[in-house]
C-alpha cells in the first residue's frame, strides 16, 4: 500500500513554495481537483477561460519553481508600486492576494488563487496601459478611442516573457509619461516638507514694491524652484524674471507683474497640480498608441497647434479653440489630416443657421448679407422670395454657405482630416483673438495664428518650393484642394500638465472643467494623493 504525505501549507508569496504531493495516485488527484478548480473559477471569465482551456488548465503562478515565484515575485513588486502611477490600488490589494496565497491549503484553493492571481494581473495591465477609466463615461466631449489590448494576448505575452521587464513594459513608454510620474513623486515628497509655504496675501505686486507680501512671493518662488536662495526684501529685477518664466510655465502673459491671475496660479497648492499631473497621466494612458513620426498635437488648454517629427516640435503656432458652452467645446479626438482647402467657402453648420442666423433674418431679410442662402441641389435662393417667419429650427429648408473671401469665417485656407464631429483647423479674419490669454471662443473648430506658416511646413515633404506652390493656389483666388501626399495624424488632446521643450512641466487652467471630472471619477475609483495638505 502507498504511504501518504500530507499536504504542508507553505508561504506563497513573494519567492515561497507551494505545497506538493509524493504519492502517484495522490499528486494525480490533486493535479485533478486544482485543474477542475481553475476551470470552474476561469469560466466566469470568457478570456481567462480561452487561456487555460489553451494551457489545459495548467498554472503559471502556483507551482513550486523558480519560473513561478519569478512570477509572483513580480506581480506583487508591480502591484505594491501601482499608486506611483496614480492607480486606485484597492483594486489590486496585493495584501489581500499574498493572504489567500498564503492559506492555499489545498489542490482546490491553489486552483482558485490561481485564477485570481490571474484576475488581478489583467485588471492591473489594462489599467496601467489604457487607463483606468473609461472617457466616453466621464465627458462627453472626450470621445477618444482608447487603445483597448486583447487580454489573452497579454496572458500570453506576459507568459513568454521576462516577468518583471514586461510588468514595467506595461506603462506608456513615452518621455513625456515619464516626466509626469517624476513630477508625481517630486511634488509628494514637496508635501510630506511643508509644501510651498504660505500663500502671498495681496491683489499685485509688480517691480520696485517691497514689504510682507513680497518676502511671501519670494519664499513661495524659491519653494518652487524659479529663486535661488535669497533674502531680497524687494521686487527686483531678479525677480521679475522669476515671475515671467512662472507665467511662462502657466499660460500666462509674461508681463513680470504678478497680478490677480497670476498670484492666483502662484497660490494654488500642491493638491492641485498634483490632480493636474495625475489626470495627465491617466490622459497619456488613454493615448498610449503610435502617434505617427510626425503628428500634429492640438492642446486645447494650451491653445496651441503643433508640428511634430521624430518627438521634435518643428512648428508651433496659437490657436483659438471652442468656446466654453457646451455645444461648443472642442472634442477630443485622433484622426487623419488628408487635404487643405485654399480659398474654401464656409459652408455653415445647420446648428449656426438655426440658432444664429435664422433669428435674425426672422426679424430682417437682409441679415447676414454675407452669406449666400442655397436649396438642397444647392442652388441660389432670392432672400426676397422668402418669408423667414414660415420656418423654425425644424423645418428650415435651405442651407447657407460664404463664399471665399478675406473676410471669410474660414480665412483663406483650412485643413482638413474629415470626422464625424465636423472639427477641423482653418484661418481665421478674427486675428486680434490671438492676443488674449485665454482663447476660446470658436463654434469647436481650431483657428490658427499662422496658417500660412503651418501650410507650408506640412507641404514641405512634398515640394521644394511650399510657399510658391501655396501662394500660387491663392493668387487664383479660386477655392482649390491641396491633396496631402503624406497624410499626416492629427492628435486634439487635453492637458493641464505637460511637459515643454526643456523637458519641464508646465501647467494650464482647466477651461472646460473636464480634469475636475476626471480627478472625481479617480477618488471615486480610489486613487488618492500621497501626503498632501495644501
Amino acid at each position: 500500500m502507498m504511504t501518504r504525505r500530507r499536504l504542508i501549507p507553505m508561504l506563497l508569496v513573494v519567492g515561497l513554495t507551494i505545497s506538493t504531493l509524493s504519492a502517484p495516485s495522490q499528486g494525480r488527484a490533486q493535479v485533478t481537483a486544482f485543474k477542475q478548480a481553475v476551470a470552474e473559477a476561469a469560466s466566469q471569465d470568457a478570456d481567462i477561460a480561452a487561456f487555460y482551456r489553451g494551457q489545459g488548465f495548467t498554472g503559471i503562478w502556483t507551482e513550486d519553481s523558480e519560473e513561478h515565484r519569478t512570477r509572483r515575485a513580480a506581480l506583487i513588486t508591480a502591484l505594491r508600486g501601482a499608486a506611483s502611477h496614480g492607480l486606485p490600488t484597492a483594486r489590486y490589494d496585493h495584501l489581500t492576494l499574498q493572504a489567500k496565497l498564503a492559506n492555499a491549503r489545498t489542490a482546490r484553493d491553489q486552483g482558485l488563487v490561481e485564477v485570481e492571481m490571474t484576475r488581478v494581473f489583467l485588471k492591473y495591465a489594462r489599467d496601467v496601459q489604457t487607463g483606468a477609466l473609461i472617457p466616453s463615461q466621464i465627458d462627453s466631449g472626450i470621445v477618444r478611442e482608447v487603445p483597448s489590448r486583447n487580454r489573452t494576448e497579454t496572458l500570453s505575452g506576459f507568459v513568454q516573457a521576462q516577468p518583471a521587464s514586461y510588468l514595467r513594459g506595461l506603462a506608456p513608454r513615452t518621455m513625456e509619461y515619464n516626466a509626469l510620474m517624476k513630477q508625481k513623486l517630486a511634488l509628494e515628497a514637496l508635501a510630506r516638507n511643508g509644501g510651498w509655504g504660505p500663500v502671498v496675501k495681496s491683489s499685485k505686486l509688480e517691480p520696485g514694491q517691497t514689504g510682507n507680501a513680497v518676502v511671501q512671493l519670494r519664499n513661495r518662488l524659491m519653494k518652487m524652484g524659479y529663486l535661488r536662495r535669497s533674502n531680497a526684501q524687494a521686487f527686483d529685477v531678479t525677480m521679475r524674471a522669476a515671475v515671467q518664466q512662472f507665467q511662462t510655465d502657466h499660460g500666462l502673459e509674461a508681463d513680470g507683474v504678478a497680478g490677480p491671475g497670476t498670484l492666483k496660479e502662484i497660490n494654488k497648492g500642491i493638491a492641485k497640480r498634483l490632480q493636474s499631473v495625475v489626470v495627465a497621466m491617466e490622459r497619456e494612458r488613454w493615448f498610449n498608441t503610435d502617434r505617427g513620426d510626425r503628428h500634429i498635437l492640438v492642446n486645447l488648454p494650451d491653445f496651441t497647434a503643433k508640428v511634430i517629427d521624430d518627438g521634435r516640435i518643428t512648428f508651433q503656432t496659437r490657436s483659438v479653440i471652442g468656446a466654453g458652452s457646451s455645444d461648443r467645446k472642442t472634442p477630443e479626438f485622433s484622426d487623419v489630416m488628408e487635404f487643405m482647402v485654399i480659398n474654401p467657402s464656409w459652408y455653415v453648420p445647420r446648428s449656426i443657421v438655426t440658432k444664429e442666423y435664422l433669428p435674425a433674418m426672422q426679424r430682417n431679410a437682409g441679415a447676414a448679407s454675407h452669406l449666400i442662402i442655397t436649396d438642397r441641389n444647392g442652388r441660389q435662393i432670392n432672400r426676397g422670395s422668402v418669408n423667414f417667419n414660415n420656418y423654425n429650427a425644424r423645418n428650415f429648408p435651405y442651407s447657407m454657405r460664404q463664399p471665399p473671401s478675406r473676410g471669410n469665417a474660414l480665412g483663406l485656407v483650412k485643413f482638413m482630416f474629415p470626422n464625424k464631429y465636423n472639427i477641423y483647423l482653418h484661418d481665421t479674419p478674427a486675428k486680434k483673438l490671438f492676443s488674449r490669454e485665454v482663447r476660446a471662443f470658436s463654434h469647436g473648430c481650431v483657428r490658427l495664428n499662422d496658417p500660412f506658416d503651418f501650410a507650408y511646413t506640412l507641404l514641405a515633404k512634398q515640394t521644394d518650393d511650399p510657399e510658391g506652390l501655396f501662394q500660387s493656389k491663392l493668387r487664383g483666388g479660386k477655392e482649390v484642394r491641396v491633396i496631402l501626399e503624406q497624410p499626416v495624424p492629427v492628435h486634439i488632446i487635453y492637458r493641464t500638465a505637460f511637459t515643454d521643450a526643456r523637458g519641464e512641466v508646465n501647467y494650464r487652467r482647466d477651461i472646460y472643467g473636464r480634469d475636475a471630472l476626471i480627478w472625481g471619477a479617480l477618488q471615486k475609483a480610489g486613487v488618492a494623493l500621497s501626503g498632501v495638505q495644501g
